[in-house]
């Protein structure tokens, strides 16, 4: 009984001392890493709060509904295109113009690089005789090209 005894506090003396070496090696660790530690705490943080607003942002989005943007009935009169002179590709870029997309993104949905983007607008402004997307796109909802 007596050697049981020494061997279990043996074993917790040595249980003991293992603890107080982890517990000064964690010591040195953190005094010669403390920003290293500090930084990436910060960034995980970050990391997860980004994560968490994506997530609610993404949820609210998608419990709005949107209008779709063009009704099923609404036809252009090809007349009224041909009477101010605007052509079919022109025609293209101001449905995408009032859809809200960039120069980039109109190049790049029909394959046309951003000068002829820039050129088909620029005509469509003069055609239209508007100075800025906005006005093009109010003037062409006016003139019943867009619904």
């Amino acid at each position: 009984m007596k050697n049981r005894a020494q061997v279990v506090v043996y074993g917790i003396s040595l249980g003991l001392l293992a603890v107080l070496l982890k517990v000064v090696e964690y010591r040195f660790v953190v005094y010669d890493h403390a920003f290293e530690i500090y930084a990436g705490v910060v960034a995980l943080t970050f990391a997860a709060l980004g994560v968490w607003f994506g997530m609610k942002l993404k949820a609210r989005r998608a419990a709005i509904k949107l209008p779709d943007s063009a009704p099923q009935s609404f036809r252009v009169d090809p007349t009224l295109l041909d009477e101010l002179g605007i052509s079919k590709r022109e025609f293209e870029v101001l449905e995408l113009i009032a859809n809200g997309l960039s120069t980039k993104e109109i190049g790049e949905k029909l394959f046309i690089s951003r000068n002829t983007v820039k050129t088909h607008a620029s005509s469509l402004f003069q055609k239209l005789n508007a100075k800025r997307r906005t006005q093009a796109v109010r003037k062409a909802k006016s003139l019943g090209l867009l619904p």
